[in-house]
């Protein structure tokens, strides 16, 4: 059995699922599977967090990390290049002229590493804010600070003629 290497295909923006469910099928139709032993789009989970909104509702969405990009472990001879050059949505294998360039095992740990679950807020420092709840209702400050894994920000809010931070919760306020 020859040596599979990891190659980066290109296709249409927005077919990449697509083009991984082809490739899938093919391998199965054509009895590849000890010549195409993985096909991957590698996606990462991101959350945002709306602002006055209940934000244990946000649910995480797969967002793709390489859009336009599948990634494929193969061993490369001249039959599986053409099957994969001939899938619907692929546009070419990464590489110069018509030549696939395999990653090297350091590109492929970074590239294919486990991405973090992010957390995203429509809200960011500098940001002024009114306060829909809570006993500092109907008060407005200017965001210093975001949390977002524990979904609160901090405000300044004037208080008896000083400024005073305030940790809100995103819920409980809206943005001006």
């Amino acid at each position: 059995m020859a040596e599979t290497n990891w190659y980066v295909v290109h296709t249409y923006s927005g077919y990449e699922n697509a083009v991984k469910d082809d490739i899938e099928a093919t391998i199965k139709s054509r009895d590849l599977e000890d010549k195409i032993k993985e096909v991957l789009v590698p996606v990462e989970n991101i959350t945002t967090v709306k602002v006055g909104k209940e934000s244990r509702k946000a649910k995480p969405k797969p967002t793709k990390l390489y859009p336009g990009y599948v990634f494929i472990n193969m061993e490369m001879t001249d039959d599986t290049w053409y099957i994969i050059r001939n899938i619907r949505g692929v546009t070419g294998f990464v590489g110069p002229g018509s030549k696939p360039v395999p990653l090297s095992e350091e590109e492929i740990a970074q590239m294919l590493k486990e991405p973090n679950d992010l957390v995203e807020a429509d809200i960011e420092v500098g940001d002024w804010v009114r306060i829909i709840a809570g006993s500092w209702e109907d008060k407005e400050g200017e965001v210093i600070e975001v949390n977002l894994e524990e979904r609160l920000v901090t405000i300044n809010i004037d208080s008896m003629t000083r400024e005073m931070p305030v940790e809100i919760s995103f819920t409980d306020i809206n943005k001006i």
